[in-house]
């Protein structure tokens, strides 16, 4: 006789009612791209600083909190960077996430390293993966990521994912107007009928040294228009509460597409996610200036109690809604960088 899962924990609700169920873990720093709207080559002048590898957490740490999160409710966890591949032996840290009950793990990457690793993620335990993809056009891509690496490799990259298991993949595109928008149809005609979803997200404000201008901004909407004047769509209902991308499907049949419009149109009011910094702070916000420090906790010997009355402390106090609030209220001060974050 098999014994039935344990009960979901009673869901932890922040000052705005909303429930703790995502946590998104940056487990690197560092990247083989250059996106100019991610992780520019310079900043202020100098070389893009990355942090000591001492300040990383481990991967026990990483895995101890996961579990501490999952005692609170967390139903998801996505592992990004930087890059996730690029932190050796990240299959480890995988197949220990894996074992922890209850829990969907998802991983964000690139897709350059993807052709070697595919196989190997999906047998530590990875069910699914999101490939960042912002042009097919191999030009336009190169100029995209900024270090001249060919989209081809992207693709094989996916084609190995998609052998290995890890699908159906996400493809997230991040559009800049007038630097990529021309390839918002060519990547929707490439991936129909792929049994992937592909997901246009709005170039964010994230960070302070993107150069970030709204008039690069193309609203999610004029995205669908495109896309529905060459393919026709419909809208469809979201797979869960608080799912970031709006959904749309191609009337034929052909599959789907998403799209992200955190500037144009906020969705604060459903967001039910935590972010773990590279080293180790929590961050309730992808447009925070300030995070909290949970890695001092674990390294002076806190508990998972203490540890899990520290988390609960900060979700309840919580009262962010940046996107809501962004022209009336964008605060001046200096926002974390994604590549600490994650996306």
């Amino acid at each position: 006789m098999t014994s039935s899962p344990p009960p979901a924990p009673p869901a932890l609700l922040d000052s705005l009612g909303r429930p703790l169920r995502d946590l998104r873990i940056s487990i690197i720093d560092r990247c083989n791209f250059r996106c100019t709207y991610c992780m520019p080559k310079t900043v202020f002048g100098r070389d893009y600083p990355f942090l000591p590898r001492a300040e990383l957490l481990s991967f026990e740490e990483i895995a101890r909190i996961a579990r501490v999160f999952a005692g609170l409710g967390v139903n998801k966890i996505r592992l990004t960077g930087g890059e996730p591949l690029l932190r050796r032996h990240v299959e480890g840290l995988i197949s220990q996430l894996a074992e922890i009950p209850g829990i969907d793990l998802t991983l964000t990457s690139n897709g350059s390293l993807l052709p070697q690793m595919a196989p190997s993620l999906a047998a530590a335990g990875l069910k699914r993966i999101t490939v960042s993809l912002d042009a097919l056009d191999d030009a336009v891509f190169r100029r995209m990521n900024d270090v001249d690496f060919p989209v081809a490799d992207v693709l094989d990259g996916i084609e190995a994912a998609a052998a290995a298991g890890l699908a159906p993949l996400k493809i997230n595109m991040v559009v800049k107007r007038g630097t990529n928008d021309d390839q918002i149809l060519p990547l929707a005609e490439h991936f129909r009928g792929s049994g992937h979803i592909l997901r246009f997200i709005e170039y964010m404000d994230v960070g302070s040294t993107n150069g970030w201008r709204m008039d690069e901004v193309l609203p999610s909407r004029e995205v669908i228009a495109r896309i529905h004047e060459r393919f026709p769509l419909e809208p469809i209902d979201p797979n869960y509460p608080g799912e970031v991308a709006e959904r749309w499907r191609y009337r034929d049949g052909a599959g789907e597409v998403g799209v992200v419009a955190s500037v144009t149109q906020a969705f604060c009011r459903d967001c039910t996610r935590l972010r773990l910094s590279t080293e180790g702070k929590l961050y309730t916000c992808l447009f925070a200036t300030d995070g909290h420090d949970l890695r001092a906790l674990l390294r002076r010997g806190a508990g998972d109690a203490e540890l899990a009355a520290f988390i609960a402390g900060i979700w309840q106090g919580r009262g962010d809604r940046y996107s809501e609030i962004r022209h009336a209220a964008t605060p001046a001060a200096r926002k974390i960088e994604m590549s600490y974050i994650g996306g």
